[in-house]
C-alpha cells in the first residue's frame, strides 16, 4: 500500500525560519558591536557629505574615484580641525579647571553671606548640600579621561578612525545598492520604505547641524563673553556650555545664569547685566533662531523625547548614542506611524 509524500507543515517551517532569521541576526549584531562607533559615524558622514559625492560623481563619471575624492575631503574637513581645536580646547579646558576650585573656598561663601544676609540661609545651604569644590574635581578629571581618550594615538583610536573612512568610502560609492538590498530585505512598501529613508536622513541633519553645532556655537559665544568679562576659565565654561546645550531641557544657561548671579553677589553689577543680557539674547538667540533654521521641522520629535533619546544614548551607546539614540527612535516613531496607517486602511476602505 502506497503512502501519499507528507507535505511539511508551512506554519511550522515559517516559524523555524523566523527563528534561525533572528538568530542570525543577534549573532551578526553582537559581530558588529566592536564596530558600532565606525559605523555610526561612518554613516552619519555619509548622509552629510552624499551631495558632496552626488556632485563631484557628475563630474568625474566614476562611482568609485568620487567616493575617494568624497571621504578625502571629509577627511581634511573634519578630521584634521578636530584633531587640532580638539586638542587645545580640551586640554586648556582642564588646566583652566584649577582656577575655580579656589572661588568656592569657605572664606568667599562666609564673606558672601555677611555682604547679603538676606540670601545667607539660602547661601548657607547651598554651600552644605553642594560640594563645589570636588564637583569640579570630578568634571576636570572626566575632561582629563575623556581629552585622553581623544587625542591619545592609541591602536584602538587609530584603527577606529580608520575604519570611519573605510566604511565611509563603500557607504558612498555603493549606497544606492545598499538601498536597494535594504528595500528588498524589509518588509515595507517603496512609498513605506522611501518614508523611513527621509526619516533617518532628516534625523541625522537635524542632530549634526542643530544640535551638535549649534551647542558648539553657543559654548564659543559663552566662553568669549567669560574671557571679555575677565572671568577666570572661560575656555572650561565654554567647553562646559557646549556639553550641557547638546542635552534638552538643559542648555548653556545653565553656566552663564549662576555665573551672572555671582557676579551681581560679588558685587560687579555691570558685568553681571552684560551677561546676562550677552546670555539671554545672543546665546539664546542661538537656539531659538539659528537652530530652527537649520533644522525645520526635520526632527519632528517632542522635547521630552528628544532628552530621552540623547540622553538615554549617551548612557547606553557612549559617544555614538548622540547621534544613534535619536536615530532609532525617530525610526521607531516612524514604524509605529506605518504599522498604524496599515490597520486604519482597511477600516477606511469598508462603505
Amino acid at each position: 500500500m502506497l503512502h501519499a509524500p507528507q507535505i511539511p507543515d508551512r506554519r511550522l517551517a515559517s516559524i523555524n525560519l523566523a527563528v534561525v532569521i533572528a538568530l542570525g541576526l543577534a549573532i551578526s549584531a553582537f559581530m558588529a558591536k566592536p564596530f558600532l562607533a565606525a559605523l555610526v559615524w561612518s554613516t552619519t558622514l555619509a548622509v552629510l557629505f552624499a551631495p558632496v559625492d552626488n556632485a563631484i560623481s557628475k563630474r568625474v563619471g566614476s562611482r568609485g574615484l568620487s567616493a575617494l575624492i568624497t571621504t578625502m575631503i571629509t577627511a581634511c574637513i573634519v578630521v584634521v580641525p578636530a584633531i587640532l581645536i580638539a586638542g587645545t580646547l580640551l586640554n586648556e579646558a582642564v588646566k583652566s579647571a584649577a582656577l575655580v576650585v579656589p572661588m568656592f573656598d569657605a572664606e568667599d561663601w562666609t564673606r558672601l553671606m555677611g555682604e547679603h544676609r538676606w540670601l545667607a540661609p539660602a547661601l548657607q545651604w547651598l554651600h552644605d548640600k553642594v560640594d563645589f569644590p570636588d564637583l569640579i574635581r570630578t568634571a576636570t578629571a572626566a575632561l582629563a579621561n575623556w581629552s585622553g581618550s581623544v587625542l591619545r594615538a592609541s591602536f584602538s583610536g587609530v584603527a577606529n578612525l580608520l575604519l570611519t573612512f573605510y566604511f565611509l568610502f563603500y557607504l558612498l560609492r555603493d549606497r544606492e545598492k545598499i538601498a536597494e538590498a535594504a528595500e528588498l530585505h524589509l518588509p515595507l512598501s517603496e512609498p513605506e520604505f522611501s518614508q523611513v529613508v527621509r526619516r533617518m536622513i532628516d534625523t541625522i541633519f537635524a542632530t549634526v547641524f542643530g544640535t551638535l553645532a549649534v551647542a558648539a556655537l553657543q559654548g564659543g559665544l559663552g566662553g568669549l563673553m567669560f574671557w571679555w568679562l575677565g572671568l577666570p576659565a572661560p575656555v572650561f565654561w565654554g567647553v562646559l556650555m557646549a556639553l550641557l546645550a547638546i542635552v534638552p531641557f538643559l542648555g548653556a544657561f545653565v553656566i552663564w545664569a549662576p555665573a551672572a548671579a555671582f557676579l551681581a553677589l560679588s558685587g560687579a553689577y555691570s558685568s553681571a547685566v552684560i551677561l546676562a543680557i550677552w546670555g539671554t539674547l545672543v546665546v539664546g538667540l542661538v537656539d531659538n533662531v539659528v537652530y530652527p533654521m537649520l533644522v525645520g521641522n526635520k526632527l519632528r520629535m517632542h522635547t521630552m523625547l528628544s532628552f530621552i533619546a540623547v540622553v538615554g544614548g549617551l548612557v547606553f551607546l557612549g559617544a555614538p548614542g548622540v547621534v544613534l539614540g535619536p536615530l532609532l527612535l525617530a525610526v521607531t516613531l516612524t514604524l509605529l506611524q506605518i504599522w498604524r496607517g496599515r490597520a486604519a486602511a482597511p477600516t477606511e476602505a469598508r462603505p
